[in-house]
C-alpha cells in the first residue's frame, strides 16, 4: 500500500480534551483515527505530547500534530506491506524507548488510522 496523503488535527474527544485525529490517503481510499487520551502515568509508559501552553490548561496536541505532517515524507515514501512495517517505520523514525521524539499520541494516530486504511484496502480488493 502507498499512501498518497497524510493530515493531521487537533480535536476535542467525548470529555472534551484535545486529541489528535490522523487521516490517511491511499488513492481513492481514506481512513481516519482519533487518539484515545490516556490517563496512565506511570514511568514506563509512552509520553503523549502536549503543548503544555495555555491554550486547553496545557493539554493541546498541536505539536504533535505537526508531527505527524512531518512524518508525510517518509510515510508516503514506503511502500507499505502491512501494519508490521509501518509500526516498525514509525518506530525507526522517533528512535526513542518512551516514544517522545514525535509523541506517542502522534504515532499511534498513524498507526490507527493505517490499520483502518489496510483493512478497507484488503475489503475494496474483494
Amino acid at each position: 500500500m502507498k499512501i498518497t496523503a497524510v493530515r493531521a488535527r487537533e480535536v476535542l474527544d467525548s470529555r472534551g480534551n484535545p486529541t489528535v485525529e490522523v487521516e490517511l490517503s491511499s488513492g481513492k481510499l481514506t481512513a481516519r483515527a482519533l487518539v484515545p487520551s490516556g490517563v496512565s502515568t506511570g514511568k514506563n509508559e509512552a509520553l503523549e505530547l502536549r503543548d503544555g501552553d495555555a491554550r486547553f490548561h496545557g493539554k493541546g496536541v498541536r505539536k504533535a500534530c505537526a508531527n505527524v505532517m512531518a512524518m508525510e515524507k517518509q510515510l508516503s515514501s514506503a511502500e507499505l506491506a502491512d501494519q508490521q512495517q509501518l509500526d516498525e517505520l514509525l518506530l525507526r523514525l522517533d528512535g526513542t524507548a518512551d516514544k517522545s521524539k514525535l509523541g506517542a499520541n502522534a504515532l499511534l494516530g498513524v498507526s490507527l488510522a493505517a490499520a483502518r486504511l489496510f483493512a478497507l484496502s484488503s475489503w475494496s480488493r474483494r
